[in-house]
């Protein structure tokens, strides 16, 4: 602000209130009202030949001017109200015990003033502490007179009846100006408020609008995934169904390798669609995180049992290396969850490592009986990445950068998933890379220990195929709900191997009506049909009289991306599900275990 500034359009700032802004026009323009009383009681005393009052007026004159001069250089308006009353009360006091050593009218009015002023410009407290600081003593002083008990060895000054008239319509003046400019200010402040409500309100009725919008956008979006996952994961359970079909038919070596690529191809499209799958359920806040008891252990070997494959065929050396404490330690967590992160550093390190090795390893930091804290690392020795780079690659859909998209592929999603999921449990990815000399990523996990002691590891048969055995389904009487001909044409081929002839329903109604009449041991549920969906088909049936019609076993097979498909597969009554692209052993292995449960 300039020294030399005298106007309030400089000093008022719009982000102040209403109030506040109230405040420094009554300091500006209250200070010219007492500076011109001021001057009139200075003459007016000056005339009558009294020193102290002459004094008293001419220094209050310069304090006003001064304080003016503060307010347009610095409109601190609560310090400069602090120092006004500090003087007002000083000058009070002293004209009532030394001055004039009397109560009179303008001795009232000033206490009036004192306490207008410091309520409106300071507020309660201290409006409270300036008032009682004025009144105390002058009732004080009362009681001393009216007792005879006032004495000091000083002269009082009196003033004439016109210096008293002058001193009296100035207060008054005073007063006026303070109530009527207050009351201007608390009506504007009012219906500012009042307006303020309105836009709230109306702000609200948008914002309530925003909301369901944003909900159904949501649902929309959800819904969307679930019907594009479907029509995706349909054609391509075709692909890769047939493509397990072709290849336990003894094909040649050069149709084994075609089918091979076929099926790698068709499993790389896959991982994209999960990807944007999982992505999507992550940050739609859907992820619930399970407290289940699993060995770390096994579940390392299971996670990287597939990998290594991966990793020898690239001439790769992997390493797992899990740290003798934790080999007996049954834990409480989310083995899926963990499998989801490790198994994409994994494979993000295998991807991104055309020589040398892989190393993961799992060490126990801490040991407090009940919990374990574990850190978990995946190290390469692959392309690394820049300093520079290293926040940007766990952003959803990027890559270190456009050359290694192109070379490597991938949705760039894969980091971003991990990212996510240790977030969502209050945890932090470390990263440490060195460009063509590796990277290394690390995690902390705390995990809640369990009083059982994990097994002794047994020696492992030597992996069988992993397509079931011929024989193993025969005799079985199986119910096929299911609309699209190909999938049809799919389960027909794959069943026969196991020796089982379906029945066929091309929708969700003709399932039912067949189970009126017929007898089946399982039924394999498509939840996307025409005429009736799975989800009402199987409610139907649960209702059926027999008993041993309503409680078939029945798994539901869908393409859908819905989030919440467990719940609803439970809700309509059935036992488990199967996500297409199913693998057939997987298949297999849950009708087995449904029918013997029967």
């Amino acid at each position: 602000m300039n020294f030399f500034n005298f106007s309030i359009n400089k000093i008022l700032i719009k982000d102040l209130s209403i109030l506040d802004q109230a405040r420094i026009r009554l300091l500006y323009y209250g200070f010219s009202l007492v500076f011109v009383a001021l001057g009139a009681m200075f003459l007016s005393v000056y005339f009558q030949d009294l020193p102290i009052m002459s004094a008293t007026a001419g220094a209050l004159m310069i304090c006003i001017a001064c304080l003016f001069k503060y307010l347009t250089y610095k409109p601190q308006w609560r310090t400069i109200s602090h120092i006004l009353l500090g003087i007002g009360t000083l000058v009070n006091l002293a004209t009532v015990f030394i001055i004039m050593q009397e109560v009179n009218i303008i001795t009232i009015q000033v206490i009036i003033l004192v306490i207008v002023f410091s309520f409106y410009m300071l507020g309660q407290s201290w409006g409270m502490f300036y008032s009682l600081l004025n009144l105390l003593p002058v009732l004080l002083f009362l009681v001393m007179v009216y007792d005879h008990n006032y004495f000091i060895d000083f002269k009082p000054e009196k003033a004439d009846q016109g210096t008293i008239i002058i001193g009296v319509f100035a207060n008054f003046m005073l007063i006026i100006f303070i109530h009527s400019h207050f009351y201007t200010a608390f009506i504007r402040n009012i219906k500012q408020l009042k307006d303020t409500s309105e836009e709230q309100a109306a702000l609200n009725i948008k914002f309530e609008k925003a909301i369901e919008k944003a909900e159904k956008s949501s649902q929309v979006q959800s819904e969307f995934l679930s019907t594009m996952s479907h029509e995706i994961r349909t054609p391509l359970n075709a692909v890769i169904g047939m493509s397990n079909l072709l290849m336990m038919s003894n094909p040649r070596p050069d149709q084994a390798e075609n089918l091979d690529i076929l099926k790698f191809s068709a499993n790389n499209l896959l991982a994209i669609v999960n990807d944007v799958l999982d992505f999507n359920k992550i940050e739609s806040g859907k992820v619930v995180f399970e407290k289940i008891k699993f060995n770390l252990v096994d579940l390392l070997q299971n996670i990287c049992g597939g990998q290594i494959i991966k990793a020898e065929e690239k001439g790769l050396i992997f390493k797992v290396d899990v740290d003798s404490a934790l080999k007996r330690k049954v834990i409480f967590g989310d083995p899926t969850r963990l499998t989801q992160i490790i198994f994409n550093l994994v494979s993000n390190a295998i991807k991104f490592t055309s020589q040398g090795s892989v190393w993961v390893r799992a060490t126990c930091l801490e040991d407090r009986h009940n919990t374990i804290t574990v850190s978990f690392s995946v190290k390469d020795t692959g392309i690394g990445i820049k300093k520079e780079n290293l926040e940007g690659i766990f952003e959803p859909f990027t890559q270190e950068s456009i050359t290694t998209t192109r070379q490597y592929g991938g949705t760039g999603l894969g980091l971003a998933i991990v990212k996510r999921l240790l977030e969502l449990q209050g945890l932090q990815m470390h990263v440490q890379s060195k460009v063509n000399e590796g990277s290394e990523f690390s995690f902390n996990i705390e995990f809640p220990v369990s009083t059982e002691v994990a097994p002794a590891p047994v020696a492992k048969p030597e992996l069988q195929s992993a397509i079931p055995d011929e024989n193993m389904g025969g005799g079985l009487r199986v119910l096929i709900a299911e609309d699209n001909p190909v999938n049809v044409m799919l389960m027909k081929k794959l069943l026969s191997k196991w020796k089982i002839v379906p029945t066929i329903a091309e929708n969700g109604e003709r399932a039912v009506e067949i189970m009126q009449y017929g007898n089946f041991d399982i039924i394999l549920m498509d939840l996307q049909m025409p005429v009736m969906n799975g989800f009402d088909a199987s409610i139907e049936i649960r209702k059926m009289p027999d008993p041993a019609k309503a409680n078939i076993p029945i798994i539901a097979l869908t393409a859908s991306a819905l989030f919440d498909i467990r719940e609803q597969v439970q809700n309509a009554g059935m036992n488990d599900y199967v996500a297409k692209p199913f693998k057939p052993d997987e298949l297999m292995e849950k009708i087995q275990n449904l029918v013997a449960a029967v």
